[in-house]
């Protein structure tokens, strides 16, 4: 089962477990899409993405589960990134923890294989 992770705010993520959907962040929204990474991008993501944010949720899930409208498609160096062309129902998050900052940088301790 491949996972793909979803770093989110606390209140993005407040307000998906209230609704029972993600319709995802201003960036998502604003690209038509909801951005994923892998487990060898995700930690970039954070560094890129969230610098020095706190009060962020990691989520995972299973690729595989969410269907074709979850495409893999190239960006920042040729990579390939998992998007999803629909909102994300919570039922398909297998887990979601805090992604807590230590000393500046997010730590992902036990939260990744």
């Amino acid at each position: 089962m491949p996972l793909i992770y979803k770093i989110a705010t606390a209140a993005e993520w407040s307000e998906a477990k209230s609704s029972g959907r993600y319709i995802g962040a201003p960036v998502d929204k604003a690209d038509g899409f909801i951005h994923f990474s892998t487990v060898e991008t995700v930690r970039e993501t954070a560094a890129k993405h969230f610098t020095g944010q706190q009060g962020l949720i990691l989520a995972a899930l299973n690729a595989d589960a969410l269907g074709p409208d979850l495409k893999w498609e190239v960006s920042r160096g040729g990579a390939l990134f998992p998007h999803l062309y629909r909102i994300m129902e919570m039922h398909e998050v297998l887990w979601a923890k805090p992604l807590p900052l230590r000393d500046g940088v997010h730590d992902f301790t036990g939260l990744l294989p």
